[in-house]
């Protein structure tokens, strides 16, 4: 019977069905040796594609943004809308992603989202005005959310019953890493220039695409949307799981430029906060599947939520510690979130987790998109950052308090 996430592996190597278990079924240790390193390189293959498509594709841009107002290719104002676009491309690229693998194929899908980031971070590389940045950003986008939306289930159909959980976690954790990277290069990168720092982005995606292109295996895979969630605790959890990702803007866009322009911070103490924020993504993400299990979903989104909030909170607050915090707790629970809402979902309903999965990334993404594009214009007349915190500190207040007042029934309340 075919799981919730409708992907079924046809690659003789990776599949589970009972032929396959006869051509691996471990009578040789030649043939263990070479089924498990098949399962690590796509693992690793799969945590390429978040590591690209957002840890790079997304928030790479965030401490390029303050250098490229300075030489002039951007005004303060135009920097949001150009993450809007980005989000907006992403929400497209969620919302697509399956259709086009189920018609063109998963390896196909999965290699033109490699190209494709690789063509956005050259076309970024040209200063053509905003136009044509918001253009080359929700190329980007797109391209993240493809390979945001296929890459983990893919692996999942695809690698041993046992080593399911942590190829999930490993999936997810790529894009702290591609934060972490982002972060670290930067400087080195800025080096070069702006357009040397986009056409570095571009190389180093070439370079993982050349690695990675390969292991793909060919999957079958439904495009069925299942978007219906029709249990209340369900679909609270996934507005409330939107509206803390629209609460994550002020992080996700203005964290360097809150820091360099807002307070007069160095680049480096910048790049550091944004450092710590990638730090803290992947502790958060890796930890929260922990938490559900231990802490039940409810408790344990709670808890992330909380941390987001105090996050975004010490963002009011001056001082170099309070930056570094603040990026550091922005990442572990704003990011982190994302691993405990995918237990959370599973526990809700085990047998419809993987359509509670896409109705929660399709809210976020919406929601962030939105309140991207909100946040921009409120950021366009006020000339000030404090407005655009308080606005996601209030979005995400609103989600831990949706589900303080939800139904007391829910999995994991008691």
């Amino acid at each position: 019977m075919r799981r919730s996430t409708d992907v079924v592996c046809l690659m003789p190597v990776r599949t589970v069905t009972t032929e396959t278990e006869r051509f691996h079924d471990g009578r040789s240790t030649g043939g263990r040796m070479r089924k498990t390193r098949s399962e690590y390189a796509l693992i690793l293959a799969g945590a390429a594609a978040p590591f690209v498509g957002v840890g790079l594709g997304r928030f790479a841009y965030n401490p390029l943004f303050p250098e490229m107002v300075s030489a002039g290719w951007l005004l303060p104002a135009g920097g949001g809308y150009v993450g809007a676009f980005n989000l907006a491309g992403y929400l497209s690229g969620v919302m697509m992603g399956r259709s086009v693998a189920a018609r063109a194929g998963v390896p196909f899908t999965i290699n033109a989202a490699m190209g494709l980031m690789a063509l956005s971070f050259l076309a970024s590389a040209v200063n053509l005005g905003l136009a044509w940045l918001c253009g080359a950003r929700f190329l980007a986008g797109f391209s993240g959310g493809v390979l945001m939306v296929l890459a983990g289930p893919v692996v999942q159909s695809c690698v041993s019953a046992g080593r399911r959980g942590i190829a999930g976690g490993i999936v997810i954790s790529g894009v702290g890493t591609g934060i972490i990277f982002g972060a670290a290069i930067m400087p080195l990168l800025l080096g070069f220039g702006i357009v040397g720092a986009w056409a570095g982005l571009a190389l180093i995606t070439l370079a993982i695409w050349g690695l990675t292109c390969h292991l793909w295996p060919a999957v079958s895979i439904s495009a069925g949307s299942g978007m219906a969630v029709t249990a209340r605790n369900a679909r609270l959890m996934v507005v409330a799981y939107g509206l803390a990702g629209a609460g994550m803007v002020p992080h996700m866009v203005y964290l360097s430029d809150l820091f360099i322009r807002g307070r007069g911070y160095s680049f480096g103490l910048a790049s550091t906060a944004w450092l710590l924020f990638g730090v803290g993504a992947i502790l958060g993400s890796l930890l929260g599947g922990k938490a559900v299990d231990r802490l039940g979903g409810y408790r344990a989104t709670l808890m992330w939520l909380a941390v987001q909030i105090a996050g975004i909170a010490l963002l009011l607050i001056w001082g170099k510690q309070a930056a570094l915090a603040a990026g550091f707790l922005g990442g572990f629970g704003g990011i982190g979130l994302t691993g405990v809402v995918l237990g959370y979902a599973h526990e809700l309903n085990p047998a419809i987790s993987g359509i509670i999965w896409k109705a929660a990334t399709a809210a976020f993404a919406i929601c962030q998109a939105v309140g991207s594009f909100a946040l921009a214009f409120l950021f366009d007349i006020s000339q000030s950052h404090f407005p655009v915190v308080i606005a996601g500190l209030l979005l995400s207040a609103a989600a831990f308090g949706l589900l303080v007042i939800g139904p007391r029934n829910a999995p994991g309340k008691s």
